[in-house]
């Protein structure tokens, strides 16, 4: 039995230890990913003495580790700040919230197409006045923003081309040159008809009567009605298409002519994707011209200062945390050090996978999470503490430990991750960068605290430990028989 005993002892030391080193080449990718200068260098070194030698010159090169820049924010990268005002004149008050809510999804979108990283594009009311602000990070132009935003958005509806007529453009489009292909504009599947955004009286969401299902439905004025009744008589069976800006946002199939000036978009809408439309269809439709009333180039300089500052400030407040934990917590204390540094690389990493566009608020979650990572470790090493007072084995100690502080880390956890859920839901570009960042760090922290540093602590089982446990913050354990 006791051979028994000493095989399972052996099996769950080595399975830790294994683990152990998967947590730690997971942070050496992770740290190679964060700073690939410190992998790239020696390697350059290593290739280019290689390729002096003789010997080595015909192997190939090491490769170098993929640099994946960290996506920064306006306040720190700099880049544009617009202000636009809409006029409203001719929209029915009602429809103030849902024309700029049109808009604004219009401006998204063309700034989107110029790959612009996390456009900020919000509506801000002033008092009568409707205001859209856009920020555009890394855009330092500002005639290039404007050219970019443009205008009133443009809605037309275009007829299918027939099949040959497609395949001319297409081959015309060929044997142009590069250059002259950048510049060729014409639409080898539509063409333009006299029915734009201006016959269009306004866009509904709807749902199927029988199925339930959502469904856009259009509605268009009496001149509208005369020119939308006359294109579907011709396209029965055929394609009409709905350009905005240029690019088709729907092209339905015309089922039978459609006469009075009403008509619905059928398809396998989502509910999401059928109000996306509708606010685009309405945004070419509601008269809303916007004109600029501000512009603005901010620069990186007090952004990059800014972020230094912070940096520094939260390195200093990560070493009080780590000295803290070490002269209190001992062996525990540095483990939780270890794990700490590896949570951090975690969540850099991630930062720079999915991509999160930091900025400074965004860096305060970060900074947070770190605080609330050592906050679970605590939980765990007082319990365990406790336990080991009480004449607990120290394997049974630290099982105990981190079962019975679970319950305290899960719920406080959990009531941040809601608050979170909520500032990134109902909260500013600025405010949902926080509650993002701050929602994987308390997901990796749980992570760090639950797994990552109980596994570390497992490798000092062993019954010499079990002697000296003043590395674990205890002085004396009771006997069993003083319980």
């Amino acid at each position: 039995m006791s051979f028994l005993t000493a095989l399972f002892t052996k099996q769950k030391a080595s399975q830790t230890a294994w683990t152990v080193v998967a947590i730690f080449l997971l942070a050496i990718f992770a740290g190679f990913l964060i700073y690939p200068t410190a992998w790239n260098k020696p390697v350059d070194w290593l290739n280019a003495k290689k390729n002096e030698s003789a010997v080595l010159k015909s192997l190939p090169n090491i490769p170098q580790y993929f640099n994946l820049p960290f996506r920064l924010g306006l306040d720190l990268q700099g880049g544009t700040h617009l202000v636009y005002e809409a006029d409203l004149s001719s929209v029915e008050k009602s429809q103030y919230t849902e024309a700029m809510d049109g808009v604004r999804d219009v401006i998204e979108r063309r700034v989107n197409l110029f790959g612009v990283a996390e456009p900020l594009v919000q509506v801000d009311t002033v008092g009568s006045h409707y205001r859209l602000i856009v920020e555009l990070a890394g855009i330092k132009d500002v005639s290039q923003a404007i050219a970019m935003i443009g205008e009133t958005p443009s809605l037309d509806f275009r007829e299918e081309r027939p099949t040959a007529e497609t395949q001319a453009i297409i081959d015309r489009y060929k044997a142009l040159s590069p250059e002259e292909q950048k510049t060729f504009s014409e639409d080898p599947y539509f063409t333009p008809t006299a029915l734009t955004g201006k016959y269009l009286t306004k866009s509904l969401l709807e749902f199927d009567p029988n199925t339930n299902e959502p469904q856009v439905g259009l509605e268009f004025n009496d001149e509208g009605a005369a020119l939308f009744e006359e294109i579907t008589s011709r396209n029965v069976g055929k394609r009409v298409a709905i350009y905005l800006d240029g690019a088709p946002i729907s092209t339905p199939t015309v089922n039978s002519a459609i006469s009075g000036g009403k008509a619905q978009i059928t398809g396998n809408f989502t509910y999401d994707e059928a109000k996306q439309l509708v606010q685009r269809l309405n945004a070419g439709a509601l008269p809303v011209p916007i004109s600029l009333v501000s512009q603005q180039t901010v620069g990186a300089s007090l952004g990059q200062q800014s972020l230094q500052k912070s940096l520094f400030a939260g390195l200093i407040g990560v070493l009080a945390v780590m000295l803290f934990m070490i002269l209190w917590y001992r062996l525990p204390g540095l483990m939780a050090v270890i794990a700490l540094t590896i949570y951090s690389a975690i969540v850099l990493m991630i930062f720079k996978l999915i991509p999160v566009t930091l900025t400074l608020a965004g860096i305060a979650g970060f900074i947070l999470s770190v605080g609330m990572a050592v906050d679970a470790n605590i939980l765990i090493f007082e319990r365990m503490k406790e336990e080991l007072r009480w004449g607990k084995s120290l394997g049974g100690a630290i099982d105990e430990g981190f079962k019975r502080a679970w319950t305290s880390i899960r719920d406080s956890n959990a009531s941040s991750l809601i608050t979170c859920l909520v500032l990134f839901w109902l909260g500013t570009s600025i405010i949902k960068g926080f509650a993002l960042t701050l929602a994987i760090g308390i997901l990796v922290s749980m992570f760090s605290a639950i797994f990552i540093t109980r596994n570390f602590l497992k490798l000092f089982v062993s019954e010499k430990m079990e002697k000296h446990l003043w590395w674990f913050g205890v002085r004396k354990a009771k006997k069993e028989t003083d319980k």
